[in-house]
């Protein structure tokens, strides 16, 4: 039977939560993704929604983690997010940085303008994405620019982010503060949205993926929304618990408790007709294997 991976083409990962967790590498992982053996180079594109770093920082840390990256295997929100006003704003028009340089950096590199304050002229738009600096000023400015009718684009609104210590306020809490108070919604560029993940598909040059990440609510409902299949790792924020009472859009095409699973053919845990099988009880008996959960390919919604 094939490994797991060996049916794909490509493997888009998630990295909070699936790779590491803050500084601290998620045991086995570098290992999993290192053991290879295809009869060709499988594409592995790291798809962040973290947009607080660019590419090449990203990459460095992956490296110093022991993942095989380079700068131009990682697609970040930030840059899905600087797309996204890219098309819809007029070149060197001005952008509202809510978030760190980074992203800022990402805006300039469309053609735009990024600022941190104004006077006088609103913004056209303002970007949001996750940074531990963010602070009150910040979130004011952009609320009266988002008064002011700038178009708002968030690259991402996980509500939490994990490290080395617990789960964190992600980008999504600082989000749903400048909701209430300009009462507008944002562009979201990032999963479970679909810009992130067609980036990601650009850059692997394929179709042929699969999505892997730690979130029922950004990982495995982005993929199920581009019509891809997906893999749930439990080493991040969600649980088996949280996936049994889990609507059909959040519902991955796998589960499994360690990445090493890719390298191994996965177990059936779907039932007859329709339901899940135990899934705590499967895994159990199949220690760093994937126990297949959807039996069919997700429509693109």
């Amino acid at each position: 039977m094939k490994r797991l991976r060996d049916r794909y083409e490509a493997l888009l990962l998630d990295l909070d939560g699936t790779l590491y967790r803050g500084d601290a590498v998620i045991e086995g992982a570098p290992e999993a993704l290192a053991s290879g053996g295809t009869s060709a180079p499988q594409r592995l594109v790291y798809v962040t929604n973290n947009a607080s770093r660019g590419p090449e920082v990203v990459a460095r840390h992956l490296s110093e983690l022991g993942f095989p990256a380079t700068i131009d295997d990682v697609v970040t929100s930030a840059q899905a997010a600087a797309r996204l006003l890219a098309e819809r704003l007029e070149p060197d028009a001005t952008v509202l940085i809510v978030g760190t340089d980074d992203l800022a950096a990402e805006v300039d590199a469309v053609g735009l303008r990024p600022v941190r304050r104004f006077n006088g002229v609103a913004p056209a738009a303002v970007v949001q994405g996750h940074s531990p600096e963010t602070g009150w000023p910040d979130l004011a400015e952009a609320a009266y620019a988002l008064r002011a009718d700038a178009l708002w684009v968030a690259a991402n609104t996980d509500k939490t982010l994990p490290n080395e210590r617990g789960l964190a306020p992600g980008n999504g809490a600082m989000v749903a503060a400048l909701r209430t108070a300009s009462g507008r919604e944002p562009v979201v560029a990032g999963k479970p949205y679909a810009p992130l993940l067609e980036d990601a598909l650009v850059r692997a040059g394929t179709r042929d993926a699969l999505v892997i990440g730690d979130r029922l609510d950004t990982d495995i409902e982005g993929a199920n929304r581009v019509g891809l299949e997906s893999l749930l790792v439990l080493t991040g924020v969600s649980t088996l618990d949280e996936l049994r009472d889990a609507p059909d859009e959040l519902i991955p095409t796998y589960v499994t408790d360690s990445l090493d699973a890719l390298n191994y053919p996965a177990v059936d845990g779907t039932a007859e007709p329709g339901g899940i099988v135990d899934l705590a009880d499967r895994l159990r008996r199949n220690p760093g294997r994937a126990v297949m959960v959807r039996a069919s390919r997700p429509e693109i919604r």
